[in-house]
């Protein structure tokens, strides 16, 4: 359970904005709004990518001392999650984990699994073993 008494956020990340948003539609309509929920995809010119900027964000808009999980869909948005993190400074970088996890089917079960008030290990566990081996 979380020490603060706040649900873990969970941020999506994808190329696209429509697999980012179709993914946070999904994840209220099964979850509703007790996550701290935000998404992002799409470079700035509108275009397939990710942007540091918008990822930070992301993070920004779902952060609390219970931590965010951030789901990505491939190489490059992990990387600029990853920089967008290291940019938010200590402490608070040190709440904030990208799943290794398929981003619908992980974005579901960690914002299910926050729902209850899991602290972000039990989150990023519970999307990590949808991972394949």
């Amino acid at each position: 359970m979380s020490d603060t008494g706040q649900n873990v956020g969970i941020v999506i990340v994808s190329h696209s904005p429509m697999v980012a948003e179709g993914t946070a539609q999904m994840v209220r309509q099964m979850v509703g709004g007790e996550v701290p929920l935000a998404w992002c995809g799409g470079d700035l010119d509108g275009g397939l990518g990710t942007s540091v900027e918008a990822i930070s964000n992301a993070i920004n808009s779902v952060w609390s001392e219970a931590g965010v999980a951030v789901l990505v869909d491939l190489g490059g948005a992990e990387t600029n999650s990853e920089m967008a993190i290291e940019f938010m400074g200590a402490p608070k970088r040190d709440t904030i984990v990208i799943c290794n996890a398929p981003i619908v089917e992980g974005a579901v079960m960690a914002a299910t699994e926050a729902s209850g008030g899991a602290s972000l290990g039990e989150v990023v566990a519970t999307a990590q073993e949808l991972s394949p081996l």
